[in-house]
């Protein structure tokens, strides 16, 4: 058995949590925040047996896209925010950070 944690972000988390029930797939849905960007994302916990990791994975894929996005990098540490003037970065966001990891034990109560 595996634990499946995927890191979306929100705006592919509905499509994600359906396209999931939609493929039989139960799941855990957390609220979550990322560090660098400090934008809300949405975490997955997928509890799995060994030979469906590579199908949660597909769907996981499908639902997930990598886009560009403007953001405002925050003022540095220590420094005065007068002089400080944030220019908008493009970096890529979305997709999914995702990690597999075995269960060594499993309980349902």
């Amino acid at each position: 058995m595996k634990l499946v944690i995927a890191i979306v972000q929100d705006k592919d988390s509905n499509r994600l949590s359906n396209a999931l029930v939609r493929e039989g797939f139960r799941a855990t849905k957390l609220a979550s925040t990322g560090g660098f960007l400090r934008a809300g994302n949405t975490t997955f916990i997928i509890g799995i047996e060994d030979e469906r990791v590579h199908e949660v994975l597909n769907v996981i894929r499908a639902n997930c896209k990598v886009r560009d996005q403007l953001v405002s990098p925050v003022s540095p540490m220590g420094s005065t925010t007068d002089s400080y003037i944030p220019f908008p970065v493009e970096v890529q966001v979305g997709g999914a950070a995702v990690f597999v990891v075995p269960v060594e034990r499993f309980e349902h109560f």
